[in-house]
């Protein structure tokens, strides 16, 4: 009896892992590539569970699609009339291809909407240099086309690539090195910097992911080549809750329990859409024209544009846009350079005055005229994807 009370007055949640024995067990989720859904892959490794599909990816690809429209559409060059706003959708999709490629908007957007969760890019100011890397939750890596997770679970950083056999465990020592090399590599890096769900390690959280995609953490640290997932864990129905006919309470072993709240997921995606258009009231709409006009009468002055920096120059960093015409380009600016010479660069290229250029960027899209004369790293654009049009 003593023993008991002993054990009831320190419950586990109170002691550091790290001072006691491990005796939980601890899986891991690895989805492995298919088709070049790598996008979704990389999202429900870093969440540790199977929390997005394409479909759902897909729609929140067409809402993003409709705001950029709707943004390009209001323009004095003749609106929906207008050879950029016709050429943009002569182009199809920007968020999505047809082989399932996803813009790293839709991954943002899918962990804000559901997680509430943010994507910076660990480029932008006050992420590295305010924190530890070995610190943060968790990181999305990209480029061109492929995606993958790197997520600390249980104390250690695992490689979630979805085009591995297996995950891969990086020390917390090799954790800065392997950044700076994807860097290198020309992979832009992204990260959640706390918050993530918390792992697996017991048997009802594993109905959160498909079963042939969880590893046990042991077998894996151990370097067994017969490493157990779920799919063959003997042991994986004892205990959990099964249905009269055999079948499961979850019909395809994914987490259905997401799905159950007060809203369902198109209406809370849609809410999260319709914020970012900032359009519910003309009331406001109104006033943010009259500032617009107001800046771009008022708003002489002009903003130096540096020659590209060399890639891989010190002090850099790279700026997607999706320009007035609908293409998309890619350049390196210094981090000390204004905002203002980004309009000067999207005016620039499209053969237009810089005072005659509307830029926005973030997730809801906010207005940049208000922030010119910041630097692009103190407004937090590295890595990120400007949206401009004519005004």
């Amino acid at each position: 009896m003593q023993q008991n009370l002993l054990i009831l007055s320190h419950p586990v949640s109170s002691i550091h892992p790290t001072n006691q024995p491990k005796t939980m067990t601890v899986w891991i989720y690895h989805e492995r590539q298919e088709a070049l859904l790598c996008g979704q892959h990389a999202l429900n490794n870093l969440l540790q569970r199977h929390a997005f599909t394409p479909d759902t990816l897909s729609q929140i690809a067409n809402q993003l699609d409709a705001m950029e429209l709707n943004f390009m559409a209001q323009n004095n060059e003749g609106g929906v009339h207008s050879k950029d706003y016709l050429k943009r959708i002569q182009e199809g999709s920007g968020n999505v291809d047809e082989q399932g490629n996803f813009s790293v908007e839709v991954l943002r957007a899918a962990l804000l909407s559901r997680y509430r969760l943010e994507l910076p890019n660990i480029l932008q100011k006050g992420i590295l240099d305010e924190r530890e890397i070995t610190t943060i939750d968790g990181f999305i890596c990209n480029k061109s086309a492929h995606w993958f997770a790197i997520r600390k679970i249980n104390g250690r950083y695992w490689n979630l690539n979805s085009t591995l056999e297996r995950p891969e465990v990086i020390s917390h020592f090799q954790l800065a090195s392997e950044v700076d090399k994807l860097r290198g590599a020309g992979y832009s890096v992204f990260c959640v910097v706390e918050s993530l769900p918390e792992i697996c390690t017991n048997e009802a959280m594993m109905d959160q992911g498909l079963p042939q995609y969880w590893w046990k953490e042991d077998d894996l640290l151990k370097g067994k080549t017969n490493a157990m997932t779920r799919a063959d864990d003997p042991w994986k129905n004892v205990g959990s809750g099964r249905r009269l006919d055999g079948k499961s309470y979850n019909n395809n072993g994914a987490a259905a329990s997401l799905d159950v709240s007060g809203m369902t997921e198109d209406e809370m995606l849609q809410m999260a859409m319709m914020a970012s258009l900032e359009q519910q009231d003309p009331s406001s709409a109104s006033a943010s024209d009259s500032t617009k006009s107001a800046s771009i009468d008022d708003n002489t002055q002009s903003y130096e544009l540096a020659d590209e920096p060399p890639e891989g120059t010190p002090g850099s960093i790279k700026i997607q846009f999706r320009l007035p015409n609908g293409s998309r380009a890619v350049r390196r600016f210094f981090k000390s350079e204004t905002v203002g010479a980004l309009y000067t660069y999207v005016g620039m290229t499209c053969g237009k005055d810089h005072r005659g250029v509307e830029l926005r960027a973030g997730f809801p899209p906010k207005d940049l005229g208000s922030r010119k004369d910041e630097t692009v790293e103190d407004a937090g654009l590295a890595g990120e994807m400007v949206h401009g049009r004519i005004a």
